[in-house]
């Protein structure tokens, strides 16, 4: 849960880098949220709540491109239908770089 929250405290910060880990324990939260609202019938709350997240969401995914050595610009590629959805979960889930233009590695900096 400290993921979901940490990446909602930098809600719209587009900067830096964001391990593999962060990155996906927030989709996941994220997904199991959804999926339970659902299930409850709660549709409403469920689109408030898709809403809300739709920054972090995409500041989340921006920072791990940064981590991957690419620009946040990369998630565009979703608006080519399957093949951009295919191309970016790569993207997303390719192991961090050394430190790039964005930061040092995160990984590092966890040991330091």
């Amino acid at each position: 849960m400290e993921y979901f929250i940490g990446a909602l405290k930098k809600y719209a910060d587009f900067t830096g880098r964001a391990r593999r880990k962060e990155y996906w324990m927030f989709v996941l939260i994220y997904t199991v949220i959804n999926i339970v609202l659902a299930v409850l019938g709660l549709d409403i709350i469920s689109i408030i709540f898709g809403l809300a997240l739709f920054v972090p969401s995409i500041s989340i995914a921006a920072r791990r491109l940064h981590d991957t050595g690419r620009s946040g610009w990369w998630q565009l590629i979703l608006l080519i239908p399957l093949i951009g959805f295919i191309i970016l979960i790569v993207f997303l889930a390719q192991d961090s770089h050394d430190a790039n233009d964005y930061g040092v590695n995160p990984k590092s900096d966890a040991f330091a």
